[in-house]
C-alpha cells in the first residue's frame, strides 16, 4: 500500500489542447478515491497519467514516496483494470490469472499461491479451467479484477470497469468491489461517470470539470455541501433544482425572492452567513435546493418560525417509484421544478399544489455554471 500525491499536474496535447489543469490531489494510504465528472473533464487521462499511459506535461506524481513521472509503467507497483476487460481468448482463466507474474519469472509455486488467492476472494475457483468465450460478463470482469489482485500492486487504478455490465449486475458488482477493498486495503483509485458508483464506492470523491479539480470530499459532504452550481447540478438524481431570484431583507432576516410567485427566509445564524447574504443584497442570484427539500405538508422541518415558504405548483407528471413520488411541477412563470414526496396513491396531476420547502437545506449560488455557493448548510 501507498499514499499516491499529485502536485500541479497538467497534460497538453498538440501544444494548444489542455486536458488537465493544476490538479493537486493528496491520496492517503488505504484509501478508495473516485474521480467523478462527465465526459471529456480529464479524469480518465489524470488515471492514465498515474498509470505512466500518458506522459505528464507538467507537475509531479508521487507513489510510495517516490516521483514516478519518467518511470515505465510496469515499474511503478500498479495494476490497472480497464472497460475492457483485454482477457487473452485462447488462455484458461489461470493463465490470464497467471500471465504476468509468468513474465516476471516468478517461482510457480508462488504463482499458484497468488492465484488460489484471488481465485478464492472472488468466488471463480471453479472457473479456472474455463476459457474467456466460456464466462459471463461479471465472471470476466472478476477474472480482470483478479488479474490485478494477483500482483499485490501498491496502487489499484479502475478506469470505469462496470460500464460494460448490466444495471443488476453493476449494483452487485459494486458492493462486491466495495467488500475487496475494506478487505485488501489497498490504496484505490477509481474513474466513473456513474454519480451513484461515485458516491457509493469512494471514501472521497473528486468532481472535475474542464480539467480542474472542482471538490474534494466525502461523498456526503458534496452531496449536501456542494461548492458551487456545477457540483450542486452534476450530483444528485433527480437533480437539484434552480431558482433565479435576489436576496432583499424583512426586518433582520434576509429573503429570497424569485419573481412573484417565491419569497423565502434564509437562515442566517450561521456564523458569517449573515454578513455573505448582506453583501449580495440586490444582485442576481440562483436557488437551489433538492427535489427531497419539498414536502406537500407544512410540519416539523417545512413549517419553520415565520413561515413564507410554501410554493403553488402546477403539477405535471407524476411518476412512481415505490416509497416515493417524483413530481414534476411548473412555477407560475413557466419553469420546471421537482419534488419528490412520500408516495400516496393518486397524487393529483394537472392541478395546482401547495408545496413546503426546507429552508435549512437551501443553497444560494452566485450567477454562471460555476457560481460559488454562499449559503452551504452546515456539515
Amino acid at each position: 500500500m501507498a499514499q499516491v500525491v499529485l502536485r500541479n499536474v497538467g497534460k497538453v496535447y498538440d501544444r494548444k489542447v489542455r486536458a488537465v489543469e493544476g490538479f493537486n490531489l493528496d491520496i492517503r494510504d488505504g484509501e478508495f478515491v473516485v474521480f467523478v465528472g462527465p465526459s471529456g473533464c480529464g479524469k480518465s487521462t489524470t488515471l492514465r497519467m498515474i498509470a505512466g499511459l500518458e506522459d505528464i506535461t507538467e507537475g509531479t506524481v508521487d507513489i510510495g514516496g517516490r516521483v514516478v513521472n519518467h518511470v515505465h509503467p510496469k515499474d511503478r507497483d500498479i495494476a490497472m483494470v480497464f472497460q475492457n476487460y483485454a482477457l487473452y481468448p485462447h488462455m484458461t482463466v489461470f493463465k490470464n490469472l497467471a500471465f504476468g507474474l509468468m513474465l516476471r519469472k516468478m517461482p510457480k509455486e508462488e504463482i499458484r499461491r497468488r492465484v488460489g488467492e484471488a481465485a478464492r476472494l472472488l468466488g471463480i475457483e471453479q472457473l479456472l479451467e474455463r476459457k474467456p468465450k466460456a464466462l459471463s460478463g461479471g465472471q470476466r470482469q472478476r477474472v480482470a479484477l483478479g488479474r490485478a489482485i494477483v500482483r499485490e500492486p501498491q496502487v489499484f487504478l479502475f478506469d470505469e470497469p462496470l460500464s460494460n455490465l448490466d444495471a443488476k449486475l453493476r449494483v452487485v458488482t459494486r458492493t462486491e468491489l466495495k467488500n475487496l477493498h475494506q478487505r485488501l486495503r489497498t490504496t484505490t483509485i477509481y474513474v466513473t461517470h456513474d454519480q451513484e458508483e461515485a458516491m457509493t464506492l469512494g471514501d472521497r470523491i473528486v468532481v472535475m470539470s474542464n480539467g480542474r479539480i472542482q471538490q474534494v470530499d466525502t461523498p456526503l459532504n458534496v452531496y449536501r455541501r456542494p461548492v458551487n452550481r456545477f457540483v450542486a447540478a452534476f450530483l444528485g438524481s433527480p437533480p437539484m433544482n434552480f431558482v433565479e431570484g435576489t436576496i432583499a431583507r424583512e426586518g433582520q432576516r434576509p429573503v429570497f425572492v424569485g419573481g412573484d410567485w417565491l419569497r423565502l427566509a434564509l437562515p442566517a445564524d450561521q456564523p458569517g452567513v449573515a454578513a455573505d447574504l448582506a453583501r449580495h443584497e440586490g444582485r442576481p442570484l440562483v436557488l437551489g435546493f433538492r427535489p427531497n427539500a419539498m414536502s406537500e405538508h407544512a410540519a416539523g422541518k417545512f413549517a419553520p418560525p415565520g413561515g413564507g415558504n410554501a410554493l403553488r405548483l402546477a403539477t405535471t407528471v407524476v411518476e412512481p417509484l415505490g416509497d416515493k413520488i417524483d413530481v414534476s411541477c411548473q412555477t407560475p412563470a413557466g419553469q420546471r421544478l421537482i419534488a419528490r414526496i412520500d408516495a400516496r396513491d393518486n397524487f393529483p396531476a394537472g392541478q395546482t399544489i401547495e408545496f413546503f420547502l426546507d429552508p435549512e437545506h437551501v443553497h444560494v449560488f452566485e450567477p454562471g455554471e460555476f457560481g460559488p455557493n454562499i449559503l452551504r448548510p452546515p456539515a
